[in-house]
């Protein structure tokens, strides 16, 4: 894939699969801006970091120069919980952070978006989760969240189609990235974890960042509207 002469923004592209998309993107040949917290390890000559908190307020979004082909928002959280335990503040959290930290980003990079949509075209990818698909006890929080975001997916997808931008989302199960760490800390957990899922292990960044890079690129120009499974069968078979 050539993707040369492209500019693609990633927030939260420092780790887990935010990082492999970087990676992959800037080998495919495109310029990258990463927004996060912490700096990636990628020492690419194709790569432009900003330090960014999508959660502070208080601070202005970095300005987007010119045509910005493609918008990665891969920041998430793993808030599991009983519901009776599950504070409302757990669900403002995860709110705060799935979905109103990309709508913040969007209508930030929204005009960047449209110009590059007015030239050939531009493309948005958003992350959910199974739990939003499959009911899984204590997901309560991080599904309510993630269900807000496949909503926005698909809203976004109708009123941008004119303007040729592209919405889509990717929705994996457990995948072997630091912010999973906790529920793989041990053989033990790995292997249960491996066995909820028909393909029988967890899941793999390169494999989740390999289809999001084909969902911002012009190759997948007729793909709009979706939510991808990405979960090692768990959605679909028993």
């Amino acid at each position: 894939m050539n993707l040369k002469d492209k500019t693609y923004l990633v927030v939260g592209g420092s780790h887990g699969i935010g990082a492999e998309l970087v990676t992959q993107l800037t080998e495919a040949g495109a310029e990258v801006i990463c927004w996060s917290r912490t700096e990636p390890e990628n020492t690419s000559s194709k790569l432009r970091y900003s330090q960014v908190d999508i959660l502070d307020h208080n601070n202005d979004l970095p300005t987007i120069e010119g045509k910005l082909h493609g918008l990665a928002y891969c920041p998430g959280s793993i808030n599991l919980g009983s519901f009776p335990r599950l504070k409302l503040e757990a669900f403002e959290q995860d709110l705060e952070l799935n979905l109103l930290g990309a709508v913040r980003v969007l209508q930030h990079c929204i005009k960047a978006l449209s110009a590059a949509g007015a030239d050939g075209g531009a493309s948005v990818l958003l992350f959910s989760t199974v739990a939003v698909r499959v009911g899984l006890p204590f997901h309560a929080s991080i599904a309510a969240a993630k269900g807000a975001v496949e909503g926005l997916v698909r809203s976004l997808a109708a009123e941008y189609a004119p303007k040729n931008i592209r919405f889509n989302a990717i929705a994996p199960s457990l995948t072997d990235t630091p912010l999973a760490a906790g529920l793989l800390a041990d053989d033990k957990k790995r292997e249960a974890s491996a066995e909820r899922h028909p393909l029988k292990r967890v899941g793999n960044p390169k494999e989740t960042a390999s289809t999001g890079v084909h969902l911002l690129s012009p190759n997948a120009a007729w793909i709009t509207g979706q939510v991808i499974a990405i979960d090692g069968g768990m959605s679909a078979l028993r």
